[in-house]
């Protein structure tokens, strides 16, 4: 059982470096770890929610003083999304049906770690607003369904579009993760659940994390590594949630 915690909250701090160091709350990886250890989906939406906010602000904090954060590209995602995921936060979703529908949006994250490169300069575009209105307010819902902040869908559309570099990317995913985690945990309380005494632990354990990923991917950090190795981990838990009984 010892062996099993200590497992746990390393792989817990970890993640939280590799999520943060691309501009991520790293919902999505709490969600995975949290799945591959059995945790039931009432308790892991709220968890990662929560995750998120500590972890998207700091990696924001960091990426922001980099220069690198683009309002123009930011508010209109946010508009749509922030009323959406509220909303995706009061609905309550079958066990079954929640773990496959995660299982599929944690191959997105899979496929912008391994295929998506960065954007030369002279290939950025403008944003389409009424096109990232629609995009914000779509995945502002299944943010707030599933507890994730939406950075792991946003992110790859952005560089798909060539609306952003990386860098900028991450910038804008980690405001749009913590503003859709507010929201999506505003939902949750409404709906009712109760805080888990470890879910201050988690908080501690992935703050740490994030700090020292925010840093380094923002200022210091080659990525290609910790982006292989992140993506590995998400196929893992995908696997286990669309084709086992775990």
């Amino acid at each position: 059982m010892e062996t099993s915690f200590i497992l746990f909250y390393s792989l817990l701090f970890i993640i939280a470096f590799l999520y943060a160091s691309v501009g991520h709350g790293g919902a999505s990886g709490y969600l995975a770890l949290m799945a591959l250890f059995a945790v039931a989906p009432a308790v892991m939406k709220p968890t990662a929610l929560l995750l998120n906010l500590f972890v998207s602000s700091t990696s924001f904090i960091q990426f922001y003083r980099g220069g690198h954060f683009k309002w123009k590209l930011f508010w209109p995602f946010a508009l749509a999304s922030i009323p959406l995921s509220f909303v995706g936060g009061m609905m309550a979703i079958e066990n079954n049906i929640y773990k496959k529908i995660l299982g599929v949006l944690l191959l997105i994250p899979v496929a912008r770690f391994l295929f998506f490169k960065n954007t030369d300069p002279k290939d950025i575009k403008s944003a389409n607003i009424p096109l990232s209105l629609f995009i914000g307010g779509i995945i502002g819902l299944l943010s707030g369904m599933i507890g994730i902040g939406g950075g792991i869908i946003l992110s790859p559309v952005i560089l798909m579009l060539k609306w952003a570099d990386q860098k900028q990317t991450a910038a804008v995913s980690a405001a749009f993760i913590f503003v859709n985690s507010v929201a999506g945990l505003a939902g949750q309380l409404i709906k009712g659940f109760d805080f888990n005494i470890h879910m201050l632990g988690y908080v501690g354990v992935a703050f740490a994390g994030g700090i020292l990923g925010a840093y380094f991917g923002a200022l210091k950090f080659p990525q290609n590594i910790l982006k292989n190795v992140l993506a590995g981990v998400l196929a893992l838990a995908a696997y286990k949630l669309l084709f086992t009984h775990a």
